[in-house]
């Protein structure tokens, strides 16, 4: 079965055509190396999918005939995705709260100067 339509069954992508896409832009590994998506995909290969800012590890298991329901998914996937992955993204939420809030246009002159005082404070403790 091709990765492309494996991935859409196993309801990884809403459609078959951004899985594609994501095949396309370099987002799906199989065994480390990146893949077309007209790659064949076959048992007990491990395969990377980076979606979210999150590297996905999923091992296949079997191949379905056609798209699954959501509870029949882990029949034919094994979700072996470190915690490191998730843990990652609340540590990218915790950073972007520190940056300015979006809405609230560029910085004026006095923000600029205590955003480069700031860096320059920590360059020095460095």
């Amino acid at each position: 079965m091709r990765i492309d339509k494996y991935l859409w069954c196993i309801r990884l992508f809403k459609t078959r055509s951004i899985a594609t896409t994501a095949c396309k832009k370099g987002q799906v590994k199989v065994n480390n190396s990146a893949v077309k998506p007209s790659k064949e995909v076959f048992g007990n290969e491990i395969v990377v999918i980076r979606k979210n800012q999150i590297n996905y590890q999923i091992k296949v298991l079997d191949l379905p005939t056609s798209r699954l329901g959501a509870k029949l998914v882990d029949l034919y996937r094994k979700d072996i995705t470190p915690k490191e992955e998730f843990e990652k993204t609340d540590l990218l939420k915790y950073s972007k709260d520190y940056y300015r809030k979006k809405g609230t246009g560029r910085p004026t002159k006095k923000d600029r100067r205590d955003i480069d005082n700031y860096q320059e404070d920590t360059e020095e403790d460095l």
